[in-house]
């Protein structure tokens, strides 16, 4: 099977599920029980969520097999620095190789904005997420910001040479060993 990484807006239908799935799994680990419609509309009112464009960051949607599978965010701080968000891969999809390649879509995105560090926050219960930035050169380092539900700060540089461009086709082998996905 084959991933498509692609800049999508926010709020196209595919980008908007995406965000709605990646809520509804981070709301219902973290309150330990399936989140509501209306908790999950709450959460997705406001969230800041319309700064994901150009110039002030950046979504990009991908699709496996053709099917909306994985999203990722990527918001400016300022002219060096960029915050990784709303990384997100559906469970019928991981272990597939998407949170690498997205991951790699978003550092392609900062690069072409000039971004040099991009940095995350995540919490204790999304094991699989701190798995997978660590796997691809993130490290942990002291909190940048005091957000209600961040436990783990994540950073990286991003070199000046790109891996993939995120409108680039890329394959996948399909693995044995899933990463678990990812969110932050």
């Amino acid at each position: 099977m084959t991933w498509m990484l692609t800049p999508e807006p926010f709020d196209s239908p595919d980008a908007s599920r995406l965000r709605r799935d990646y809520y509804d799994e981070v709301a219902s680990r973290y309150w330990g029980r399936p989140a509501t419609a209306e908790e999950i509309d709450e959460g997705l009112t406001d969230d800041g969520a319309d700064l994901l464009v150009p110039p002030t960051g950046e979504f990009v949607v991908g699709r496996f097999g053709g099917k909306p599978a994985a999203c990722a965010g990527l918001l400016v701080v300022d002219a060096d620095t960029a915050e990784l968000t709303r990384v997100f891969v559906r469970p019928e999809h991981r272990g597939t190789g998407g949170g690498g390649l997205l991951l790699a879509a978003v550092e392609d995105a900062a690069r072409a904005l000039g971004i040099r560090t991009l940095r995350l926050d995540t919490r204790n219960d999304l094991v699989e997420a701190r798995g997978l930035y660590a796997k691809h050169g993130y490290r942990e380092v002291p909190a940048f910001h005091r957000r209600q539900f961040a436990e783990h700060w994540f950073a990286k540089e991003v070199s000046a040479e790109p891996s993939t461009g995120p409108s680039t086709e890329l394959s996948a082998e399909l693995s044995a060993k899933p990463y678990g996905g990812s969110h932050s």
